[in-house]
Formats: structure tokens, sequence, C-alpha cells
């Protein structure tokens, strides 16, 4: 289609009170790199992490309520998007696990939610309807163990799953165990069974992952140690074998550090992941054959704590999410260098979590 029948989108999750917006959506004009804010939406405590079906124009959100009894549980939000006018219109409301959530993936059939429960050592498994608004929780897995840090792995950290690019699949990285837990999406029964286990190094604090576009590499990027670790993926046995683990921070930046997100580009030559603390992206090149990482550069966010960042669909642009700072900034990325620049674009969102960028052809 015509670049006047395309649109592209930015759905913004935060922290907000329930009386505060906390889900923005926002337009990206690819030709200027102007942002200009469509729509807000209050009446959710917390809706940190959003994800998004463009096809099926829906939207789904985790936040934090009470069920009847007054205590504190996750909830699952669905939303009907209209990329013409950029709004988005409230559907349905599901509980999910207790006490809360923290991270929410659709499957690649886009059939389930699946949900990650950081403060409950949980992970959870949410079937759609069909006219994709949010079902009921149909599984729960309950991890338990401790990790190598007393202070940050003392029990289970569920922190987010990720779908096998064949939707066999679902790994889940706990940060509290320093472990990758892998489990077969039954959908028959509509449950996670358990498959097996990778560790990465003690004290690494798995947050996020990343799979290469080729199916055979994944990427780790650790949170407690500041680091990604390298694995090699056998698809047929749905087993991962660590390749190298390597520092995201320079050598000499000794100060607090955590590390939060993960991205390859779309040709799969370049990995990116976010430094706070450090507040920086930082930029390698990825050996297709052997999956092992080569540092390029460090670049400053333009602002604090980059929880989240995402490229956009083209893979032009690189967007971050400073919740500090509160603003998402916009970098132009070298599609031969994969080296970002700052456009000086910037948008204010109070404390950004999550963005997710989407091109929606009207």
């Amino acid at each position: 289609m015509s670049e006047q029948h395309q649109r592209l989108l930015l759905f913004v999750g935060s922290y907000a009170e329930e009386a505060d917006p906390g889900i923005y959506v926002y337009e990206l004009n690819q030709s200027s790199g102007e942002l200009t804010l469509l729509d807000q939406v209050s009446g959710m405590k917390n809706p940190t992490f959003v994800n998004v079906d463009g096809p099926n124009r829906k939207l789904y959100s985790i936040a934090e309520t009470k069920n009847m009894e007054g205590e504190r549980i996750g909830e699952v939000i669905s939303f009907e998007i209209d990329p013409t006018l950029g709004s988005l219109t409230e559907c349905n409301r599901s509980l999910t696990l207790k006490p809360s959530t923290s991270h929410i993936q659709r499957d690649r059939e886009d059939k389930y939610l699946i949900l990650s429960g950081y403060h409950g050592g949980n992970v959870g498994l949410v079937k759609l309807n069909d006219e994709e608004t949010v079902g009921q929780l149909t599984d729960e897995k309950l991890h338990t163990g401790h990790g190598a840090d007393s202070v940050r792995q003392d029990r289970p950290h569920p922190h987010s799953t990720l779908c096998s690019p064949d939707n066999r699949f679902v790994l889940v990285s706990d940060l509290g165990l320093d472990i990758i837990k892998i489990y077969r999406l039954d959908q028959d029964k509509d449950q996670l069974i358990y498959h097996g286990e990778t560790h990465t190094p003690p004290g690494c604090g798995p947050r996020h992952l990343a799979f290469h576009p080729n199916g055979r590499l994944l990427y780790s990027i650790n949170e407690v140690n500041s680091s990604i670790t390298a694995f090699s993926y056998d698809a047929e046995a749905g087993q991962l074998t660590e390749i190298e683990t390597v520092s995201t921070l320079p050598t000499d930046f000794l100060d607090e550090n955590t590390t939060a997100e993960i991205a390859i580009s779309k040709d799969g030559l370049f990995l990116y992941g976010s430094n706070r603390g450090h507040d920086s992206i930082v930029l390698f090149t990825i050996n297709p054959d052997t999956g092992q990482l080569t540092y390029v550069e460090h670049v400053s966010t333009e602002g604090g704590h980059p929880r989240h960042f995402a490229l956009t669909p083209d893979g032009s642009y690189l967007i971050v999410a400073n919740r500090d700072s509160n603003g998402l900034n916009l970098f132009k990325v070298d599609p031969l260098q994969g080296r970002l620049s700052y456009t000086g674009q910037t948008a204010h969102v109070s404390k950004p979590v999550c963005v997710q960028p989407v091109l929606f052809n009207l």
C-alpha cells in the first residue's frame, strides 16, 4: 500500500494510579520523526506492559486490582484499536495471578496470553475468546527455589516469557533462579507442560529474551549482573545450549546498574540492550553462524532508567521509554552499521514502562 494508507502507532504502558492516564497512543511520523499524542486511557492501576495484536486490532494490558476478598491480584484487559482515530476502547477484563503480574506475552497463533508473576513466582496461561477478548486463566505454574544472589535471588522471579518460533514451547526467564524454564504449550488441555530448563551463569538474573530471525539462536539479557547470554536453540528437542555471556557495560563503569530490554534487528545482524544506571543502549553485531557477539558502541538514552525500548517494524527507528525522566526518546538507526543517533524528538509520558510500535494499513 502507498505511504498515505499506512500509520505507525506507538502504544505505551506506564506506572499510574487508577484515576490517571496509564496507556497512551502516539503516532510516529516516519518522515519527520514527530511524535503526536492521539489517545490516553485511565481506569487501571499500573498498566505497565502491553501486548499488541495489529492484524486483529487488539491491545492487551496487565494491571493491578483486588478480588472479592480484598486480596491483591493481577488482571488483564483487552481493548479494541481504531487505527484511523488512534483510539482505544475497552472490551473486557479478567483476573489472573496473585499478587500481581509483571509481563504479558501472546502466543504466535493468537490463542493465548502468557503472564509472568515476578512477585508471586508464578506463570499463567489465559485463553483468548473467539473475538480476541480475554477469557479465563486456564493454567498456573508455581516456581520454587532460589539463585546465587541472596538479595535479588532469594526466591523465584519469573520476569517474562517468549514462545518458540514454531509455537510448541513457552520459554520463561526466571530472574530469581538463574533459569530459563521451558514448557510445552498443550493446546488440547490449555496447559503449560514442564519440558526442561537451562541455567544461566550464577548471579545473572535472566530478565527478557529474544530469538534471532534464523530461529537457531536465543539471547537473554540478564538484569542482576548486567550481561547478555547467547544460546543455540535446538527447535526439535526444545533445548538451549549456552554459547557465551558478555557484559553490557563499559569496563570502567563501576556504579550501580541493571539491564532491562533486548531486541534484535530484522536482518539479524544487530543486537541492542538497555542499561539502567549507565542509562545507555549497548549495540553488538551478531555472527549468525556462531551466535557470538561483537561490541560496537554505547549510546546515551538521553534520559533516566530506560525500562524498555523497541525498534519500529522497518527498523529505521528505535524508541526508548525512559521511566525516571518521564519520556519517549527517538533514535535513528543506521541500516548498514546499526548505530543509533538521537533525533531530538521526544514526548512527555509519566513513568513509561513499555512501548510497542505497530504499523497499520488503512
